[in-house]
This record gives structure tokens, C-alpha cells and sequence, in this order.
């Protein structure tokens, strides 16, 4: 089994359907509104943008388990990355990234160690998994890596398919 078969809500209702990007890198990022981090939006939206038609999906993960700073509603939480940052890439329901609830989908990234040799709990929102076309989750980074940060892109390139 790999990210692409694990079943997840879209954040405004229905099955967000991963195995529809199989084939596609994936980029998948516990996101907040109410973070410090949260302006990384901008910039996710950006490789989003700059991305796309080579088979980047940006995924982001909605999850309150960090201060509660994502309190709010999936309408609401659809209408601040909309309004705030022009968020076109999809997002899942709100779930528990860490803990006894833990969703499935963070079960299989967990394990993948960061540049410093960080693996299991996530550390904070916008902490960014890389999983490639065929599945497999090739990098993990800080929450503190910007969107665009070498390391990340140089990633992303490596990881896009050969044909989108």
C-alpha cells in the first residue's frame, strides 16, 4: 500500500481521492491558518503553480493539534486559504498528524527521516513530505524549510515524473 491508497476526506466534503495523482509527485504539508508558518501558503501556492503541468500536486493537510492554530470549520478554513493566499491546490479534512488518532496517511510518512535524521512525530504544521510518482515518500523537511528553499525545489525536481 502506498499514500495513493490511503482513503482521506476532502476538506469540503467526499473522498479526496489520492490514487487520482498516482503518477504525479505529491508534496504533502500539515498546514494551519493561526501558525507563524502560515504565509508559507504563499509560497506553496507558488510551486503549486510553477509545478503543476509537470506533476506536482501540492496536499494540504489541515490539522489543529499545534496550539489549536487550526480552530476553525472546513468552510471556514477553505475561505481563509482562498481569500488569504488564492489556494488552488487540494486540501483534505482536518485530522491528527501525531497521537493515538494519528490518520493513516501520516502512519506512512512518519517513517521518513528529514536532513537532520528527524523520523516519527511531525514537529510542528507545515511540515512538507515528498512522495513520488510511484508512491514512495523520498523526502521529508522542517517545518521551518520555505517553499522555496534549494533544498526543497532540487527535491521536487528529482522527484517529478519523467512525463506529466
Amino acid at each position: 500500500m502506498t499514500v495513493f491508497d490511503i482513503p482521506i476526506g476532502a476538506l469540503n466534503g467526499g473522498p479526496a481521492e489520492l490514487a487520482r495523482y498516482r503518477g504525479k509527485a505529491l508534496l504533502v504539508v500539515n498546514v494551519a491558518s493561526r501558525c507563524g508558518l502560515t504565509p508559507q501558503y504563499a509560497g506553496l501556492q507558488a510551486l503549486a503553480d510553477t509545478y503543476a503541468d509537470r506533476g506536482l500536486v501540492v496536499l494540504g493537510v489541515p490539522c489543529n493539534q499545534f496550539a489549536g492554530q487550526e480552530p476553525g470549520s472546513a468552510a471556514e478554513i477553505s475561505d481563509f486559504c482562498q481569500v488569504n493566499y488564492g489556494v488552488t491546490f487540494p486540501l483534505t479534512e482536518k485530522i491528527d498528524v501525531n497521537g493515538p488518532e494519528r490518520h493513516p496517511l501520516y502512519t506512512t510518512l512518519v517513517d521518513a527521516p528529514d536532513a537532520d535524521g528527524h523520523t516519527g512525530d511531525v514537529r510542528w504544521n507545515f511540515e512538507k513530505f515528498l512522495v513520488t510518482p510511484d508512491g514512495t515518500v523520498a523526502a521529508r523537511f522542517a517545518p521551518t524549510v520555505e517553499p522555496a528553499a534549494d533544498e526543497l525545489r532540487i527535491a521536487i525536481e528529482k522527484a517529478l515524473p519523467t512525463t506529466a
